[in-house]
């Protein structure tokens, strides 16, 4: 069985919450095996991402997934945030170190009492509750690990070890670097689902800066196509459908178990996909 996740930010005012909640509602149509909420750097929309998770559970009927971060945190504040999620009725946490304020580059700087590393939030998580817990997943290579992509697939085979049994991963182009890790994976041993991350793009800017912060790849061919409508907002955004339609029937062809789509908390490129997919009809 395939499955299709959403994944939004928490909103910063109450005009972005109204467009939140009326893109759930548009996409609510799909019936999504999950909706993810994000942090923000730093942890800094620790408070936002708690409340929205806690209210999409109580007034949808889709199964959210709450992301969690080490940074900033102590043991006994992340201790407190998972019961906190335990109580609001959610049961599936996406478990991550988090970037410091400032983004990957900035060097780490430890929390007094708290963790370094995902995989004891993963070890937490899995202890603490009765969560499903999920992590991330790098097709092109986490930019911590400067290159070393065996040490990734070492990091994914620790967290799988203490209780994590899906992955989600950052967005990518190139469906071949996702199928390389999965046999990689494969190849170890582990039977972790890890289901692509899609990113519908609808603002060059806005992909160069992600793609910086997470260190993806940019294909040479694909970012030319993108320079050569930049200045054409809708343009921008057919291209994007088409580039993430086509990586999508890619790797549903490859086995995927599923596609989780980066939203930007907007339902409209998502839809289109849906529909080019053939899904719904």
């Amino acid at each position: 069985m395939t499955t299709f996740s959403f994944e939004f930010f928490p909103p910063k005012d109450s005009a972005g919450e109204d467009r939140l909640w009326a893109t759930i509602a548009e996409l609510e149509e799909h019936a999504p095996n999950f909706i993810s909420v994000t942090y923000g750097a730093g942890g800094s929309t620790r408070e936002r991402t708690t409340r929205i998770t806690s209210e999409i559970t109580k007034r949808t009927k889709i199964p959210t997934v709450a992301h969690l971060t080490c940074v900033g945190s102590s043991r006994a504040e992340l201790t407190e945030i998972l019961d906190s999620y335990q109580r609001a009725g959610i049961k599936s946490i996406l478990a991550l170190r988090g970037d410091p304020v400032g983004g990957p580059s900035v060097p780490w700087v430890s929390t007094p009492g708290g963790f370094n590393h995902a995989d004891q939030l993963v070890h937490l998580a899995a202890e603490r509750g009765d969560f499903t817990v999920g992590v991330a997943a790098f097709p092109d290579g986490h930019p911590a690990s400067h290159g070393n992509f065996e040490q990734d697939i070492e990091v994914l085979l620790r967290k799988e070890e203490l209780g994590a049994t899906f992955a989600t991963t950052q967005f990518f182009f190139d469906a071949k670097k996702w199928i390389g890790l999965v046999e990689k994976l494969s190849a170890r041993g582990s039977s972790m689902p890890i289901i692509p991350g899609i990113l519908p793009v609808a603002s060059v800017k806005q992909l160069i800066h992600m793609a910086d912060l997470g260190g993806t790849d940019i294909p040479a061919h694909i970012h030319s196509q993108f320079t050569e409508v930049q200045d054409d907002a809708d343009a921008v955004k057919a291209l994007g459908v088409e580039i993430a339609t086509k990586l999508c029937e890619e790797l549903l062809v490859a086995g995927a178990p599923g596609l989780h789509f980066y939203t930007m908390n907007s339902s409209t490129a998502t839809k289109e996909i849906y529909a080019n997919l053939g899904f719904g009809q």
